[in-house]
């Protein structure tokens, strides 16, 4: 029997699918039906599948929160997305409940302990007030639903909304055929394909925010298989391989700052677990620097396999480490024969190997999608019948796929382009760097300059001219940044991405431009 392991609690899997079957007649009594939202605005806890896959089992949509967000910016999801329901811990209540809908039926979470240290919460917050209702209670109440779950809709993920308001991404409820297609894919990017007889011989752990695509789609996939699950409540690097001695953790699905922060640490802090249980460790959702990938394969030896695609299309490449090797700073292949992926011209020409361009895609019988509310952005991202991922990369002879950059982020500085990412990777590899963001600025000769913002590593006194002289000889002159600038905390989603945008829009405004 699989378990779910959160803090110091076990639970079989038996006990949260009777759970999940209350929450169902639970939300079934509140008037939830088929095709509606169920908002999740929760930290990584077991209440996640509880409610997630409650509001599954009768087809309503789980809607999964970014609990970043503002009050203003949790009032627009909760009113776009026209959710029903929404389950939320009781201390992120407290900052948004203002924000909610009349009508809404608001369900509180307590916060347990393992929570409340990770986030340094006190008391006061984590209790559920007496006039609210209390998740766990309120679900008690219900006897086990007796009906049949429907076939579970994916969650609805509002995209990063890096370039204006996020979007719900929302497909309708996928037929047999595109169930299968769905589980093939979720088996390779997961590690599953050789453990879908004995899926008890996983066990793996959440390490990345349950709001977030990837995460999302690891934990509900793993769930449904029948694996063993660790629930990190927030990624910490010591935690992790703490928790891997432990508990002879075999499988993860990481994003490439997590592995930043692992090679941060002490060579003593790193000897000091057994990470021996490791089988299988796949990254996505952010580039890799080539540098950081190659210290992470010489550390934990060649179990890290890299993934591509979009809450849009799915996942549609896959390289293992010999690959990556073979083929440094690639994203993969095409992994599955449903996959179409083409390198298209600005006037839609396809483009030949070698030749960079925008990435468009479709993997066959993974069934549609549309932004929830916004029909016209789903038209726009049409590209004769692909859908345009945001992406720009060229394919190399071998059919091995390479992105250059997101099309929003490329640089055009006097006619030329300039990829960001291209810099961002040297810049990783620099010691003292902890991170880094490359984007473009105003300016009144070219049009565009580079700009590239730093934070130091914490005992690093890095300058200005280090960093030029660093640059120099790796990348071209044109692409060198005209201006440095050196800060601490950079804005960072837990998905690993850099609000760049946050970064970028003080610039524009000062020339009088937005972006």
């Amino acid at each position: 029997m699989s378990i779910v392991i959160a803090g110091d609690q076990t639970f079989e899997k038996a006990e949260i699918d009777r759970r999940i079957s209350q929450a169902a007649a639970g939300f079934r009594s509140l008037g939830v039906e088929a095709g509606d939202g169920v908002a999740l605005c929760l930290r990584n806890d077991v209440p996640f599948f509880e409610a997630g896959m409650g509001a599954g089992h009768i087809g309503a949509y789980p809607v999964a929160v970014n609990w970043h967000y503002t009050v203003e910016e949790f009032s627009y999801l909760l009113g776009d997305s026209g959710a029903r329901a929404l389950v939320i811990h009781a201390d992120l209540h407290a900052r948004l409940k203002e924000a909610v809908p009349a009508g809404v039926h608001v369900l509180v979470v307590p916060v347990g302990d393992e929570i409340a240290r990770a986030y340094g919460l006190g008391p006061e917050l984590c209790e559920v007030d007496p006039g609210d209702t209390n998740w766990a209670v309120w679900r008690d109440g219900f006897p086990a639903s007796r009906e049949q779950p429907a076939h579970l809709p994916n969650t609805i993920i509002y995209t990063s909304g890096t370039t204006g308001r996020p979007k719900g991404v929302r497909r309708p409820q996928a037929s047999p055929s595109q169930a299968e297609v769905h589980a093939r894919m979720r088996s390779i990017t997961h590690g599953a394909v050789d453990y879908l007889d004995r899926p008890g011989d996983i066990t793996t752990a959440i390490v990345g925010p349950i709001y977030h695509s990837a995460p999302n789609a690891h934990a509900n996939y793993m769930y449904r298989l029948g694996a063993n699950i660790v629930i990190m409540p927030r990624f910490d690097p010591i935690e992790l391989l703490r928790l891997v001695e432990r508990h002879r953790i075999t499988h993860l699905t990481m994003v490439p700052i997590m592995f930043n922060r692992l090679l941060k640490l002490s060579d003593a802090e790193r000897a000091r677990y057994d990470l021996s249980s490791l089988r299988f460790v796949a990254h996505a959702a952010a580039p890799c620097s080539p540098a950081v990938k190659r210290a992470m394969l010489e550390w934990w030896g060649p179990i890290i396999n890299e993934y591509y695609g979009s809450t849009e299309i799915g996942n549609l490449t896959y390289c293992n480490s010999r690959e990556w090797l073979a083929h440094p700073g690639t994203v993969g292949r095409p992994m599955m024969p449903e996959t179409e992926i083409r390198i298209l011209a600005a006037d839609g020409k396809r483009l030949s190997t070698g030749e960079i361009g925008e990435v468009a895609a479709r993997v066959h019988g993974f069934g549609d999608f549309t932004y929830h509310g916004d029909d016209e952005k789903r038209r726009k991202a049409d590209r004769s019948g692909l859908i345009a991922s945001g992406d720009v990369g060229y394919f190399d002879e071998d059919g091995f796929l390479y992105l250059c950059d997101r099309a929003n982020d490329m640089i055009i500085s006097g006619g030329v382009n300039i990829y960001p990412a291209e810099i961002e990777a040297q810049l990783h590899a620099m010691p003292g760097i902890f991170d880094c963001a490359v984007f473009g600025i105003p300016d009144e000769e070219f049009g565009e300059s580079v700009c590239a913002i730093l934070e130091r590593e914490p005992d690093a006194d890095l300058t200005e001219r280090d960093v030029r002289e660093f640059l120099r000889g790796v990348v071209a002159g044109y692409k060198m940044p005209r201006v440095i600038e050196f800060r601490t905390n950079l804005p960072r989603e837990d998905s690993g991405k850099i609000f760049k945008r946050k970064l970028r829009e003080p610039f524009w405004e000062n020339a009088g431009r937005s972006i």
